[in-house]
C-alpha cells in the first residue's frame, strides 16, 4: 500500500508540492469546456487546506512549445478560485526567486497555483536538475496526478525522488477502482472499447480476453476488426498494418470462448457527397464512410451490456463531436448507466462523450486518466506510483 495524504501527519504551515492533472481542454477565448479534472483534485485540495498546509499546485496543460499564452493555468486559477474555501494566487512561472517569495508569504490554509511544468525543457525530460529545482520549493510532495502517471516526468516521477511523498485522494480511489477491474472483476464482466486507432489498444485488448467475458468493439477501430474478418467496409479508416493483429486477436477469441461484439449496421456518408447526407446502412459498400454504429448495434450491444455486472468503458462509438453520429455513443452511454453493472468509465475522450451525454452522474466511477488507464489496467501499477513511498504499518 502506497502512503496517502492522510497518513502524514504534522501538516500545519509545511509547503506541500501537489501534483495535480488540470490537463483540461480549453477553447480559443480561454474557456475551460470541461472541469472534470479540476473538480475530483479538489478533496485532496481541501483535505490540505484543512490541515492548514501551504499548498503549491503544479500542473501540466496540454504539449507546449516554451511558452504559449493559450496554454497557461491561468483559466484553471479563475475555476480554483470559484470552487476553494480560501484565497488562491497564481503565478506565472514554476521555479526561481518570484516562486519562492510568493510561497515565502502564502498563508497557511491557501493555494498557490503556479504556471505549466511544460514550458520548461526539463519537465518532459524527466531532469533531475529541474526536479531538484522544484523540490527546494517545498517541504513533501503529494501526486494526484492520475492521469500522468504513466509518464516519467520532472514533476511527476523525479520529484517524488527528491521530497518525502504520498499520494492524494484522487489517485487512491483510482488505484482502488481500476485494482477492483484486474482482481475481482463481477461477472459476466463486458468491456466495451471505442476510438480511432487498433494499434493503441492491441496490449489492452488482450488484458481483457484474460479477464473479461465480452469485449464490445465501436468506433473507428471496429472496421479494422470487420475487414480483417473479411466484411466490407468501404472507405471507412482502417489500419492496415493492424489487420493481422485483429485477425490473432478474433482468433484467440474463439479459442479461449470469449465473445467479440462488433457493428452490425452502420450510420455513414458518402465521400463523395458534398452536402454529407447521412446514410444508415446493414454494409458500407464503395464509398461509403462509417462515423457511428447504427440502431441494431446498439441493440445487440445493449442486449450484452444489461447481462452485465461489471462494466468497463474506454472510447466512444463514433464521431461523436458530431451530433449526426453522436447517437451510438448516447445511447450506449445510456445503457451502461441504466444497467445494474458496476460501471467504470476512463478516457478524455470518453468523459467528454459521457458528461455531453448526460448520464455521468449515473456511472459508479469515472477514471480521469486515459492512457494511464490503459496502462494501469495492463500492468497492475504505474512507474508514478511505484516511485511513491510505502505506507507505515
Amino acid at each position: 500500500m502506497k502512503r496517502t495524504v492522510k497518513d502524514l501527519v504534522g501538516l500545519k504551515g509545511k509547503v506541500i508540492l501537489l501534483r495535480a492533472d488540470f490537463n483540461v481542454p480549453i477553447d480559443d477565448g480561454g474557456k475551460i469546456l470541461d472541469t472534470t479534472r479540476i473538480e475530483r483534485t479538489l478533496p485532496t485540495i481541501k483535505y490540505l487546506i484543512e490541515q492548514k498546509a501551504k499548498v503549491v499546485i503544479l500542473s501540466h496543460l496540454g504539449r507546449p512549445k516554451g511558452f504559449e499564452i493559450r496554454k497557461s493555468l491561468f483559466p484553471v486559477a479563475m475555476v480554483l478560485m470559484s470552487k476553494l474555501p480560501c484565497n488562491v494566487d497564481f503565478c506565472n512561472a514554476v521555479v526561481g526567486d518570484e516562486v519562492k517569495n510568493r510561497i515565502k508569504y502564502l498563508k497557511e490554509g491557501n493555494v498557490l497555483l503556479l504556471e505549466n511544468t511544460r514550458f520548461y525543457k526539463g519537465e518532459e525530460k524527466c531532469d533531475m536538475d529541474f526536479a531538484r529545482q522544484m523540490a527546494e520549493l517545498g517541504d513533501i510532495f503529494v501526486n494526484d496526478a492520475f492521469g500522468t502517471a504513466h509518464r516519467k516526468n520532472a514533476s511527476t516521477f523525479a520529484l517524488a525522488r527528491s521530497l518525502p511523498n504520498a499520494i492524494g485522494l484522487l489517485m487512491q480511489n483510482e488505484i482502488d477502482n481500476l485494482s477492483y477491474v484486474i482482481k475481482e472483476p463481477k461477472r459476466p464482466f463486458v468491456a466495451i472499447l471505442g476510438g480511432a486507432k487498433v494499434d493503441t489498444k492491441i496490449k489492452i485488448i488482450n488484458k481483457f480476453l484474460e479477464i473479461a467475458d465480452t469485449i464490445i468493439i465501436g468506433g473507428a477501430m471496429a472496421y479494422t476488426f470487420l475487414l480483417a474478418k473479411g466484411e466490407m467496409v468501404g472507405m471507412s479508416l482502417v489500419q492496415d498494418d493492424c489487420l493481422e493483429i485483429a485477425r490473432e486477436i478474433l482468433e484467440k477469441a474463439e479459442e479461449a470462448g470469449k465473445k467479440i461484439l462488433l457493428p452490425i449496421d452502420h450510420v455513414g456518408v458518402s465521400t463523395s457527397d458534398r452536402k454529407k447526407a447521412v446514410t444508415k446502412v446493414k454494409v458500407l459498400k464503395g464509398d461509403l464512410m462509417g462515423y457511428d454504429i447504427g440502431e441494431e448495434t446498439i441493440k445487440l450491444f445493449k442486449k450484452e451490456i444489461d447481462s452485465a455486472s461489471q462494466i468497463f468503458w474506454n472510447g466512444p462509438m463514433g464521431m461523436f463531436e458530431d451530433p449526426k453520429f453522436a447517437n451510438g455513443t448516447k445511447k450506449i452511454a445510456e445503457a451502461v448507466a441504466h444497467s445494474q453493472a458496476y460501471s467504470i468509465v476512463g478516457g478524455g475522450d470518453t468523459i467528454s462523450a459521457v458528461n455531453a451525454s448526460g448520464f455521468a452522474s449515473q456511472m459508479d466511477f469515472i477514471s480521469t486518466g486515459g492512457g494511464a488507464s490503459m496502462e494501469f489496467l495492463e500492468n497492475g501499477t504505474l512507474p508514478c506510483i511505484e516511485v511513491i513511498q510505502e505506507q507505515i504499518r
